[in-house]
C-alpha cells in the first residue's frame, strides 16, 4: 500500500440509490429530488467527510430509460445546481460536466471561471464528447467518434488560452494611479483552426487560485490518448479488477510518452456499492436494483452496447470470440463495447455471466455488494493491485448505502490511513493535490 498517497474520493449527486425500485422504497424520499435543498443536503454530508469533490453527470437527450420505470427528474445543467451548492459549502470540489460537442467554448469557458469564482477556486470540469443527442442541436447525427474528440481536443485549447487571456494579475486596483486592470497583460487568443474561430479575450480575469482542474473519461483508444494529453483526472470504466489494472498502466504510459508525470494523473473508476449489516441484505438490495431488467431487456441493452444479438441462445451457452461481430462497427458506446469484448474474448463466457455485466445493466462502473469491511475490502485489494487512484462513490439501493458509506466506510477508511481527517486546502487543486 502506498504510505505516501491517500485515495481521491468524489461522491456522485445523481441518486444511484434511486435507480431500478429504489425509489419505490417506502423509505426513498424520492419526492425530494425535485429540490435542491436535497441536494445540498447531500454536499454537506460529503463535506463533513471532508471528501475531494461532487460530481454531477449530464443527459442532453431524454433516452427511453428516463421516462420509464426508473426514478428520474430529468437532467437539470449540473453547472447551475454547483452555482447554488457553491454558496452553502466551503471547502469540497465542484466538477460539473460540459459537452464539447453541444456547446461554444467561449461560453464554456466563461461558465467554468465564473463557477470558479463563486466557489473560490473549487470548479472542475469534466470534459465530455456525448454519444448522442445530436438531433437536439440542429445535427442530422452524431460526429464520429474520430471527430468529436478532435473537436475536444481543439475546444480545451481554446478554453485554456481564453483562462489565460485575462489573468488574474492583470487586476491591478491602484486607487492612486486609477488604473484598475493592466491593459498590457489581457490580450486576444485570435484562435483561427479546423472547427473553431475564437478571438477572445475572456470576459472576466481567472481566479488567483489558478487553473481549473479536468477531468474526463474517455476509454477507448481514442479516449484514452485524449484523456491521457489533458486530464488532471480520469473517471475509468473498470467493471473488474483486471480491466482497471490494464487501464490505469496503460493511461499512466501515455501521460508519460506525452511528457506528462504519470503521478499526475488519478485513476478514478465510478464504484457502485451495495451496502447493508449483512451481505444477504446487500444482495436483496443489488437484485431490486436490476429486478426492472428483464431478460428481453438485457438482451436489447446487448445489441446496443456490442452489436451481439444473443436473443437465439440458451442461458447458459458459451460466447466465445467467434460470435463477436464486426469491431468496426457503430455502436452506442465505444468504451463499453470494448470492454465487453475483451471480457468475452479472455473469459468465454455463458450468455447468463455476459447479461449481468456492468456494461449489459447500464453502465461500466465497479460493483461493490456486501457488508462495510466486504466494500472496505474491495476498495483495498484494488488500491494494493495498483488499479485505483481512488473512486466516485456511487451508492445503490436505497439510502441506507449512503448512510453507511458515510458513518461507517470513511471513517474506516481514515482509521486506515487511506484518507484524510481534515482538509488541508479549501481549492480543488489543493484537494488532488496538484502544484
Amino acid at each position: 500500500m502506498n504510505a505516501h498517497r491517500q485515495l481521491c474520493i468524489g461522491f456522485s449527486l445523481s441518486a444511484t440509490w434511486m435507480k431500478g425500485h429504489g425509489w419505490r422504497r417506502p423509505d426513498s424520499g424520492v419526492e425530494r429530488m425535485s429540490s435542491i435543498d436535497y441536494y445540498i443536503e447531500l454536499a454537506k454530508l460529503a463535506e463533513k467527510a471532508k471528501l475531494d469533490f461532487l460530481f454531477r453527470a449530464d443527459y442532453l437527450y431524454v433516452s427511453p430509460q428516463m421516462l420509464g420505470d426508473s426514478a428520474n427528474f430529468g437532467s437539470p445543467d449540473p453547472t447551475m445546481i454547483f452555482a447554488a451548492i457553491a454558496r452553502e459549502t466551503e471547502r469540497i470540489g465542484l466538477v460539473t460536466t460540459i459537452s464539447t460537442t453541444f456547446n461554444p467554448p467561449y461560453v464554456v469557458a466563461r461558465q467554468l471561471q465564473s463557477l470558479h469564482w463563486l466557489s473560490n477556486g473549487r470548479a472542475g470540469w469534466n470534459i465530455v464528447t456525448s454519444i448522442e443527442g445530436a438531433e437536439n442541436f440542429g445535427m442530422a447525427a452524431m460526429p464520429s467518434p474520430e471527430e468529436r474528440y478532435a473537436r475536444a481536443s481543439e475546444f480545451t485549447d481554446i478554453v485554456r488560452k481564453l483562462w489565460a487571456s485575462f489573468p488574474h494579475e492583470a487586476v491591478l486596483i491602484d486607487r492612486e494611479s486609477g488604473q484598475f486592470t493592466d491593459p498590457k497583460q489581457v490580450s486576444p487568443i485570435d484562435h483561427s483552426g479546423e472547427f473553431y474561430n475564437v478571438q477572445g479575450p475572456l470576459t472576466l480575469p481567472a481566479h488567483p487560485s489558478g487553473n481549473i482542474p479536468l477531468f474526463q473519461a474517455g476509454a477507448s483508444d481514442i479516449g484514452r490518448n485524449f484523456a491521457s494529453s489533458v486530464a488532471d483526472a480520469i473517471f475509468a470504466a473498470m467493471p473488474d479488477m483486471e480491466s482497471g489494472i490494464e487501464l490505469r498502466h496503460d493511461l499512466r504510459r501515455r501521460a508519460e510518452e506525452l511528457g506528462r508525470d504519470p503521478n499526475a494523473i488519478r485513476i478514478l473508476p465510478g464504484l457502485y456499492f451495495f451496502l447493508a449489516d449483512t451481505r444477504e441484505k446487500a444482495q436483496g438490495l443489488f437484485e431490486a436494483a436490476n429486478a426492472h431488467l428483464s431478460t428481453e431487456r438485457r438482451l436489447a441493452s446487448l445489441k446496443s452496447v456490442l452489436g451481439l444479438d444473443l436473443s437465439g441462445f440458451s442461458l447458459d451457452h458459451r460466447v466465445t470470440e467467434d460470435l463477436l461481430p464486426d469491431p468496426d462497427q457503430p455502436v452506442r458506446s465505444r468504451t463499453h463495447a470494448e470492454l465487453l469484448r475483451r471480457y468475452i474474448i479472455n473469459h468465454q463466457p455463458t450468455v447468463a455471466e455476459v447479461l449481468s455485466r456492468p456494461e449489459v445493466l447500464g453502465s461500466a462502473h465497479w460493483v461493490s455488494v456486501g457488508t462495510v469491511e466486504d466494500v472496505l475490502n474491495d476498495i483495498i485489494q484494488r488500491y494494493e493491485a495498483g488499479a485505483i487512484d481512488g473512486f466516485i462513490a456511487l451508492p445503490g439501493g436505497s439510502e441506507q448505502s449512503m448512510e453507511l458509506f458515510f458513518e461507517q466506510l470513511m471513517p474506516r477508511l481514515v482509521e486506515l490511513g487511506l484518507f484524510r481527517s481534515e482538509y488541508s486546502g479549501s481549492t480543488l487543486k489543493e484537494h488532488l493535490g496538484i502544484s
